[in-house]
């Protein structure tokens, strides 16, 4: 079903200041679920067009608050648009997140397997050989093709990685990437050091292999922080 999104932007009577300049607010709904919050702009009561949702007028005034007003029309819009492309749900909170900035700090996939293939790859001649890189250049390749695959998406948020996201990525590498059992036995395994490294971080509550009924060979895992 379609996510139902409406802005409205108005001069708070009630919350007056000093001065008699009513303060401009946001209200988005999403779905029938209301949030409400300060754009830390003034009006005066006789300047603003309920109707128009703006300030009236074509004043410097007018014009540099109706601009501001705009640029937050842009930044609801880039939430959605962000949301979308997480594939994330458009749900009031998410938008509140998004919009006032609470969210946790989010850490995606895909450059915390670049910063450990980096790492990989200073270390060649030292701890590692060039071939060992190759193979998890090509398990950061791999990856992102089955996300785009199964997600329409080109990364994701390491919280949302979980036994199905394994199983179907295992189902993938045999299904359409046509690899043989021990080929894709062995990129599951490298994509299991970077959840490992997600782990020993902190940056996952839970480990998603945990149910996970393949054997797997113990490798030794560096810790990476980015």
């Amino acid at each position: 079903m379609k996510t139902k999104i409406t802005l409205h932007f108005y001069a708070k009577s009630t919350k007056a200041n000093s001065n008699g300049l009513l303060p401009i607010y946001v209200r988005l709904t999403v779905d029938g679920k209301r949030l409400e919050f300060s754009t830390k702009k003034f009006v005066e009561k006789t300047k603003w067009s309920n109707e128009l949702s703006k300030m009236k007028g074509a004043s410097e005034e007018a014009r540099s608050i109706n601009s501001y007003l705009d640029l937050m029309k842009a930044k609801v819009l880039e939430a959605q648009m962000e949301l979308l492309h997480r594939n994330e749900a458009l749900t009031i909170e998410n938008f509140k997140s998004k919009i006032l900035g609470t969210e946790e700090r989010q850490r995606m996939l895909v450059p915390i397997f670049q910063d450990h293939n980096n790492k990989i790859k200073e270390l060649i001649g030292k701890e590692y050989a060039p071939g060992t890189l190759e193979r998890y250049v090509t398990s950061l390749k791999h990856t992102i093709e089955f996300i785009q695959w199964k997600y329409n998406i080109s990364d994701i948020d390491i919280t949302k990685i979980d036994h199905a996201f394994i199983t179907d990525y295992e189902f993938w590498l045999r299904s359409v990437r046509n690899c043989a059992n021990n080929t894709a036995v062995k990129y599951i395994k490298n994509f299991n050091k970077i959840i490992k490294i997600c782990l020993v971080n902190d940056w996952l509550d839970k480990n998603p292999f945990a149910n996970y009924n393949r054997k797997r060979l113990q490798n030794r895992t560096i810790v990476f922080s980015t």
